[in-house]
């Protein structure tokens, strides 16, 4: 049990690295192959750690996997003089060097961009990343993204097919192309982070896993100087402050705590630190972007050292400077859920009667919880039970339909 531990620990650390490496090293072309060999090597170490674990498990991982994708390669043909001498492009480095702690991360970055090429489809690449940079399983992938494993595997094998037909290059992007390319990849990390701090999943509100994910992406990008900007600063500062909030989120029963609830004492300073160094560092630079003003918000909530000193007038401007900006349903929605927190009642009316559900989708839930909120500022128990209850039925979180129901039982 502790050996298969180890494994899972490193397959999820390490799966990333190793298949970025290698693929630096074969090319892109091979990337099933790749993928193939690496995942042959964690089915090895289950069987052969059992006996005994190796001195540096990270290494042999390393070596099985690149022998094992030198046979997969023979076996499809592949020129043996390609094996034995790749002299083109960045995989003339020898491989050994590949494992130095720079290029690893060097590697890891180029799989990045390449999981985020304008040729692949949006979904395609949230998919691919997770899996390709992330070591995420399909199942697992499927579990986060509330979507069929069959729909994840179809997604993945497109993916695959893109690249080789494409003949992607594992590659930066040219400088005319980085910036759009640099903004699709900051997508998908928040996207990404989205998840793992409010899962669609239906068993589980928080998936730590995607978060911390996030993160490592972003503090991946951060260290390379030309790709840093006061978006990507403000990315990753959002990111933190979220972060340092996890815990707090659920209580021991694994009850949704809300912010009004919340222990803030459990709210993790380091994090909250790092991500004000980073708020600091995003207002050095010339552009503004929705990490901005989103970091800002979920600063103000920070800040405050209890619910009730909530500085709401502040987050009102921010959601309002966002919302010209990126004028969705879900900003609206937010702005009249802080009306609603300064008892600016008519205003969040008219908002609330501007918003369509439909348009709100998996969230929408959110937009009846709030219709629920207003009519219980006047004391309106019958319309709230109506809300509460189309709240209930369009949500698909346990957790969140538990958190609703236990709203609904208090007017009764």
């Amino acid at each position: 049990m502790k050996d298969q531990k180890i494994v899972d620990h490193l397959f999820r650390h390490h799966y990333g690295k190793m298949v970025a490496i290698l693929t630096r090293f074969f090319g892109l072309a091979h990337i099933e192959t790749i993928e193939d060999a690496v995942q042959d090597t964690f089915i090895k170490a289950t069987l052969q750690w059992r006996k005994q674990l190796p001195d540096n498990p990270e290494a042999w991982l390393t070596r099985v996997a690149k022998n094992r994708t030198i046979d997969l390669l023979r076996s499809i043909k592949a020129e043996k003089k390609r094996i034995e001498k790749i002299s083109n492009g960045p995989s003339s480095i020898p491989l050994n060097e590949l494992f130095l702690d720079h290029e690893i991360a060097d590697s890891q970055l180029r799989m990045i961009f390449v999981a985020c090429h304008p040729s692949l489809k949006p979904q395609e690449q949230i998919a691919f990343a997770l899996k390709t940079i992330s070591g995420f399983s399909t199942p697992e992938i499927a579990a986060a993204l509330l979507t069929k494993e069959e729909t994840i595997s179809k997604r993945l094998q497109r993916a695959r097919k893109t690249i080789v037909k494409n003949e992607i290059e594992f590659d930066f992007p040219s400088p005319a192309n980085l910036q759009n390319r640099l903004n699709r990849v900051m997508e998908v990390v928040y996207l990404t982070f989205n998840e793992g701090f409010h899962s669609t999943n239906t068993d589980t509100l928080i998936r730590e896993d995607l978060c911390g994910e996030a993160i490592r992406l972003c503090k991946l990008l951060i260290r390379k100087e030309e790709f840093r900007s006061g978006s990507l600063y403000a990315l990753f500062a959002l990111l933190c402050f979220h972060a340092a909030r996890l815990k707090s989120k659920t209580n021991q029963d694994n009850e949704i705590v809300d912010i009004r609830e919340q222990d803030r004492s459990q709210w993790h300073l380091p994090l909250i630190e790092i991500a004000n160094r980073a708020m600091y560092k995003a207002g050095t630079y010339e552009d503004i972007s929705i990490y901005h003003y989103e970091a800002a918000i979920a600063c103000e909530h920070i800040k405050a050292k209890t619910f009730e000193e909530t500085n709401w007038t502040n987050i009102l401007k921010w959601y309002s400077k966002l919302y010209e900006r990126q004028p969705t349903p879900f900003t609206l929605l937010n702005i009249a859920i802080v009306y609603l927190q300064m008892n600016e009642l008519p205003a969040a009316k008219s908002l609330l009667e501007e918003l369509e559900s439909a348009h709100l989708g998996q969230r929408q839930y959110l937009y009846f919880g709030s219709l629920a909120e207003y009519h219980l500022k006047f004391d309106d128990r019958t319309m709230a039970k109506t809300y509460f209850e189309q709240a209930i039925a369009t949500t698909s979180n346990g957790l969140e339909k538990r958190y609703l129901e236990k709203k609904l039982m208090q007017l009764s």
